[in-house]
């Protein structure tokens, strides 16, 4: 399996949600191997001078009735996070950390995460939240929260954003498919077309 797409994610990004739930089918239907790529939103705003849409209200509210849209059109739930938006520097750490030392648990993890985050609407900037919803989703949370404090998983971390950054990104979710930068959970079909003739 020689194609393959890079997700460039952060968790706080119900549009990154969006793309998260649509990629494993697009990667099936092209045979291609999806690489997940965890980098913190937070850190690229900072490097690239850009900002959430949820800064500008009328188009943050756009925003989350076109994502509505999105997710009827792909027959997944999406919920209005409450607690939007999300410090997600101690997930991104987590989920770093997970898929450094745990790498078969993995995908466990963010989707537990992910759907903490965008189907039940849990405020997990909170760690006492956070710790619940590992323990429900079979996670030992010390063992969980413990990563984040790995010198290596900080450092895995931010190296991914300064890729990111230096690659083009500057929002989430982003892809790569070879060179070809693909921005937002709108322009999958384009992901699909390049894989398609890669």
């Amino acid at each position: 399996m020689s194609k393959t797409v890079e997700f460039f994610f952060d968790l706080g990004s119900p549009a990154t949600y969006l793309a998260y739930t649509q990629l494993p089918k697009i990667c099936e239907q092209t045979n291609s191997q999806l690489i997940y790529r965890p980098m913190l939103l937070g850190g690229v705003f900072k490097a690239t001078g850009n900002a959430s849409p949820i800064t500008i209200p009328a188009k943050g509210r756009y925003m989350f009735q076109d994502l509505d849209r999105y997710a009827r059109r792909y027959g997944v739930l999406l919920k209005f996070n409450p607690h939007f938006p999300i410090n997600t520097l101690l997930l991104m750490r987590a989920v770093t950390g997970m898929q450094l030392r745990h790498p078969e648990r993995f995908q466990a993890l963010i989707d537990c995460l992910f759907q903490a985050l965008w189907v039940e609407g849990h405020s997990l900037d909170d760690p006492a939240t956070v710790a619940a919803v590992l323990t429900q989703n079979g996670f030992d949370p010390n063992e969980v929260l413990a990563l984040t404090a790995d010198e290596a998983v900080k450092a895995a971390l931010k190296e991914n954003t300064e890729d990111a950054v230096q690659r083009g990104v500057f929002g989430a979710p982003s892809m790569f498919v070879g060179d070809q930068l693909f921005f937002g959970q709108d322009r999958l079909d384009f992901v699909l077309e390049a894989l398609r003739t890669q």
